[in-house]
């Protein structure tokens, strides 16, 4: 079904400015839901969901030590190399033993078995980037274990690859899509970004019952890292374009589809905030940290994209989960790979051969299995 546009793209780009002018955010509130850093009107259309087990703010809290943790051992068959930093040679093993506690509630421990029974008979889909792979890794190794080898396995077709839990019916999916709307190979090695189309990619979501997406970190790539060429809008190209304003656009391309094609009666929608990276420093500002920082009070900077996905989520008809973990997540600068990374070109010292650490991936088991207790008391 071809999607149809919300406002005239010169409108969108005007709206686009308010990017440029300073917000001042306070609390949403999503009935016992709370997500700091925005306005209580902000997302007047999140899902009200009655059941949620979680009736608190539960951005706000500290992480503790929990001998208990973690959830499962770094021997998960469905970990990526480069995730696994224990096998990668990570001397320290803390990073494993950290929960979330929030500050007037409890957020409910993973079980496995109980997450399987909900999902009986239905789809999981995670839709996004390498760091929302880093989520549904998290997610099989969270649920494996309670499955007999011979009841589960893995399938794929185009950009999705499934994980079927035989006994229960249900599936957890992952479909690579980084930026949501579509991104091309033309003529002349051209790769262009069409900010307007994104039915190739949304072909896949189509009949999932839970969806969960995500989409922050490729629209701010610059230079060799940036994975186009040319943005395009109907038939007109651009060179360059504000790195936000273009995520605005793309982002209304994909509630407009979701408008247009999801049935809220059999399709729940929930979209995970920007994942932290703590690249400045070239990347080491990472590097060597053992435990989390402590939050002190205060109001934490609010990243564009959020308070982007935020306005366009309050005007859309189809109700949509907030998930908010970009503050909880920032404390944990302990919790990314680094150089423990597999990759042997980056193995070293920050004073040795290798220039490059990795700051925006997470080490698992880590802090994406936190993402994945409260995905589950949101489902």
């Amino acid at each position: 079904m071809a999607t149809k546009p919300r406002l005239p793209i010169t409108m969108l780009i005007l709206a686009c400015q308010f990017l440029y002018i300073s917000s001042s955010l306070e609390n949403i509130n999503m009935q016992n839901f709370k997500f700091r850093g925005h306005k209580a009107d902000e997302v007047a259309k999140t899902q009200n969901r009655q059941a949620s087990q979680i009736n608190c703010d539960i951005t706000i809290g500290q992480w503790v030590y929990d001998h208990s943790y973690p959830l499962y051992e770094s021997n998960c068959p469905y970990l990526s190399t480069e995730y696994n930093c224990k096998s990668n040679g990570r001397p320290d093993l803390n990073y494993e033993k950290w929960r979330w506690r929030p500050k007037n509630c409890l957020l409910p421990r993973f079980n496995a078995l109980d997450f399987l029974e909900r999902i009986r008979k239905k789809r999981v889909m995670l839709v996004g980037d390498s760091i929302m792979r880093n989520q549904w890794e998290s997610l099989l190794c969270l649920v494996e274990a309670v499955i007999p080898s011979d009841r589960k396995l893995l399938s794929s077709t185009g950009p999705v690859t499934a994980f079927h839990a035989i006994d229960f019916e249900a599936s957890i999916e992952f479909s690579w899509a980084p930026l949501l709307v579509e991104l091309k190979d033309e003529g002349n090695d051209q790769r262009v970004l069409h900010l307007d189309s994104i039915e190739e990619n949304a072909k896949y979501w189509v009949e999932v019952d839970f969806l969960v997406f995500d989409s922050a970190h490729w629209w701010t790539h610059t230079g060799q890292y940036r994975s186009w060429d040319l943005y395009k809008i109907g038939r007109r190209t651009f060179t360059d374009m504000n790195p936000i304003m273009a995520y605005e656009i793309g982002l209304t391309t994909w509630a407009n589809w979701v408008d247009l094609n999801l049935d809220p009666n059999r399709t729940k929608v929930v979209f995970r905030s920007v994942s932290p990276r703590h690249n400045r420093d070239n990347g080491w500002q990472c590097y060597k940290k053992k435990v989390p920082s402590v939050y002190l009070g205060g109001t934490h900077r609010t990243p564009a994209q959020l308070v982007v996905l935020t306005e366009i989520v309050k005007k859309m008809s189809f109700p949509v989960y907030l998930m908010d973990i970009t503050t909880m997540s920032g404390l944990r600068r302990d919790g990314h790979p680094s150089i423990f990374t597999g990759d042997p070109d980056v193995r070293g010292t920050r004073h040795g051969k290798s220039t490059f650490s990795d700051c925006s991936h997470w080490c698992l088991p880590g802090v994406p299995d936190t993402w994945n207790e409260v995905l589950s008391a949101l489902l």
